[in-house]
């Protein structure tokens, strides 16, 4: 039997690559001799890096960086060849922000351009950015600023990057990006569907989950809309309502129209970036998952983007969860099989617990390769 493993993250509970670990340990208990590949995978958000990075056998590089609020932090990404692994999250997340301090007003992408400056200036002319859980709404000016561009006002006075300024913004000088920043391309896994700006743009849709108040949330999306119109001036590029864009603030679309960028499917990028395809296509069983299974799993989550590679090659797919909320999107989205891990009631802390959630993973792996072995002997008998 040949198994491959491809779940993502049980948030606050178990790592992509320690849900695979779980797992083999559970076939391993049952079929000794399987061969089991397991992979660290993610959406593009939290754990991107590690996904990539762990599969092609690159190296980490930690620097000093800015964080949202331009205090000095270290982050971490990653090299594998000349491709750079990079998460906002990592730089401009906010989660480095406490509560009391989140306002997207004041918040800048500054440091995650300081992590792609210092990846080019290391040789690396291939970014692939997770652009997932930023603390920020500046339209990516921070981060665009730290690549060499300057935003000036109505007096010729720089402004440094983040979601107050936009609206003062009257000229973009792109004198001092360096050739190599124009070299370099730009895979963007980007995924959200919202413009720019309007209604269900960054601003109105994501800015007050990060400390923006309802006064805030209209001016800061009167910021992304102007601009956008300067953006389309001086580059001939409308992302106003172009989807994705607005992705982490506006990220989205300054990395479309600054960086020629293409944005991905999160998932889509890491499955491609891992060529997955190669272990799956010989593959008896896939097993994936996340930490809540639901209605959302099959519209282009994790679990969704490895069940489709599966059906690429005819290879059965189980999805696994710390949590199923079964309903009729699971039911006939063509999983095989999909099942809870816990193994009798308890508390959502307990069941978080990682040594309890590694070993529920553990032995429900046990269990479906077990049902799947007997399910393919009855098969052959016939």
């Amino acid at each position: 039997m040949k198994v491959v493993i491809a779940s993502d993250s049980f948030k606050e509970s178990l790592s992509s690559a320690r849900v695979a670990e779980a797992a083999e340990s559970g076939i391993r208990k049952v079929f000794p001799d399987a061969q089991v590949a397991g992979f660290s995978v993610s959406d593009g958000g939290e754990g991107l890096t590690e996904s990539i990075v762990s599969a092609l056998g690159g190296e980490y590089v930690t620097i000093k960086v800015s964080d949202p609020l331009d205090r000095k932090i270290d982050a971490t990404y990653g090299i594998c060849s000349d491709t750079a692994v990079i998460e906002t999250a990592a730089a401009s997340g906010l989660p480095l922000v406490s509560p009391a301090e989140r306002n997207p007003m004041h918040t800048t992408t500054f440091g995650t351009g300081e992590l792609i400056a210092d990846a080019i200036g290391k040789g690396c002319r291939k970014i692939l950015l997770g652009i997932g859980g930023s603390a920020t709404c500046d339209g990516g000016t921070g981060m665009l600023e730290a690549l060499g561009w300057k935003f000036l006002d109505a007096s010729g006075k720089l402004l440094h990057g983040r979601g107050g300024i936009l609206s003062e913004i009257v000229s973009i000088d792109d004198s001092g990006v360096s050739a190599c920043v124009k070299e370099t391309r730009f895979t963007v896994a980007c995924d959200v569907r919202n413009p720019f700006s309007g209604p269900q743009g960054a601003s109105y849709i994501f800015s007050p989950q990060k400390g923006a108040s309802p006064l805030e949330v209209e001016l800061l999306d009167r910021g992304l809309t102007h601009f956008a119109s300067l953006i389309n001036d001086k580059y001939g590029i409308d992302v106003s309502s172009m989807e994705g864009a607005g992705g982490a603030g506006g990220l989205g679309g300054a990395c479309k129209a600054f960086l020629n960028a293409t944005l991905r499917r999160g998932i889509e990028m890491v499955l491609d970036a891992i060529d997955i395809d190669s272990a799956i296509s010989g593959a008896d069983l896939v097993i994936t998952g996340e930490g809540k299974v639901d209605s959302q799993t099959p519209s282009g989550k994790t679990a969704a983007g490895v069940l489709g590679r599966c059906r690429k090659y005819g290879v059965p797919c189980v999805v696994i969860g710390g949590m199923v909320a079964m309903c009729d999107e699971l039911l006939h989205s063509g999983f095989a099989g999909i099942f809870p891990i816990p193994s009798r009631p308890c508390t959502l802390q307990e069941a978080m617990e990682e040594s309890t959630a590694y070993e529920n993973v553990s032995r429900t792996a046990s269990q479906i390769v077990s049902l799947f072995n007997a399910a393919g002997s009855q098969k052959r008998e016939r």
